[in-house]
């Protein structure tokens, strides 16, 4: 979507402008990946429109391979805007103007398969399956066991806001999900089942599934997956991964952030998990890339920020226990870290 972000704090019915972002999970985590050095292709739906026009350089510019991008002659591609404020907070205000837009027709039909499985992971979010009965469709689909798969990696990302919608879809129960679940709740459930690695935050799944009593609650509700990741915000994560003699458990603790806006730091998180993923890195390194990158769209006030060079984002994250519990990031942390870097090698 181009997200509209406002100009000052203060209620949408009072702020006077806004600037002109863009935002989407997928397209986010696409972006930080490219950004991070790797290749990244985003398939998806944009109007034949100006703001499509717009999506499609934007994310191009991050090194994205936009060329599965679909046009579409007679939906809109989505918009929102939203406050300054935390998205936790009371005054916070986020509206979409997403029903019936490009995005949300995408399908079995009009998804290149072929493109989607010619990848090492194939990157999902519950938001889409949330967009449209084809959207889902699409997912379950995506989700599905089939010979060539790649790795498919999902964040259960539950809007609530977005299930309430009544263009969304609906979903029957589901006898096997744990008490306290939703239409919403076993159809995220369902897809996450299906998916090789999962990152899930503690409050999501309390608020789809029913589920309390921390990570491992989260992980008895959810064993399927080869890798969970469960997200605890200001505590940290916990990666539970499978092998021959049962989960190994790795917990990382988030890092001291000075927060300018919330806002795409569970996509960066992701996208730093998986960077650190295809690399190769041990468990710890791979949390603890996520917690970097996370800390880089929590100290900017769009979706998007310039990620830490990968040699300095190395550096941090091996660092002692000790070490790691004293860093405390700030607004234009990657940058200054960048001009240090290049002071260095500067003869």
């Amino acid at each position: 979507m181009v997200t509209f972000l406002p100009s000052r704090p203060g209620r949408l019915a009072d702020v006077p402008s806004f600037d002109r972002g863009i935002g989407g999970a997928e397209s986010n985590v696409a972006c930080v990946l490219a950004a991070a050095g790797h290749s990244a292709r985003w398939i998806s739906r944009v109007g034949d429109d100006g703001f499509g026009d717009h999506l499609i350089d934007a994310i191009t510019a991050y090194g994205v391979d936009t060329s599965a991008v679909g046009r579409d002659p007679h939906r809109p591609t989505g918009i929102y805007f939203r406050t300054a404020g935390d998205r936790a907070g009371d005054d916070h205000e986020v509206v979409y103007y997403r029903a019936g837009s490009a995005a949300s027709a995408m399908s079995p039909a009009n998804t290149p398969r072929a493109r989607a499985d010619a990848c090492r992971v194939l990157h999902l979010s519950g938001i889409t399956a949330a967009l449209s009965a084809d959207c889902l469709a699409l997912l379950s689909d995506l989700t599905a066991p089939r010979p060539g798969r790649p790795l498919v990696s999902f964040d259960v990302n539950h809007r609530v806001s977005l299930w309430r919608d009544s263009t969304g879809p609906s979903a029957p129960s589901d006898p096997s999900t744990p008490s306290g679940r939703s239409a919403a709740g076993a159809t995220l459930l369902r897809l996450a089942r299906g998916s090789d690695l999962v990152f899930v935050g503690a409050d999501e799944a309390e608020a789809a599934w029913g589920v309390t009593g921390g990570p491992a609650a989260v992980r008895a509700a959810l064993p399927e997956p080869a890798a969970l990741v469960v997200k605890e915000g200001a505590n940290g994560a916990t990666l539970y991964e499978r092998g021959p003699a049962g989960d190994t458990v790795t917990h990382a603790p988030a890092l001291h952030v000075d927060v300018v806006a919330p806002v795409g730091a569970g996509d960066a998180f992701a996208a730093g998990f998986l960077s650190a993923t295809l690399r190769g890195l041990p468990a710890r390194d791979r949390l603890r890339h996520g917690h970097l990158m996370a800390a880089a769209a929590l100290t900017v006030p769009g979706d998007l920020a310039v990620p830490p060079a990968r040699e300095h984002a190395d550096r941090l994250a091996a660092l002692g226990d000790d070490a790691w519990g004293t860093l405390r990031l700030g607004p234009g942390w990657t940058e200054a870290a960048q001009r240090a870097d290049e002071e260095v090698r500067t003869p």
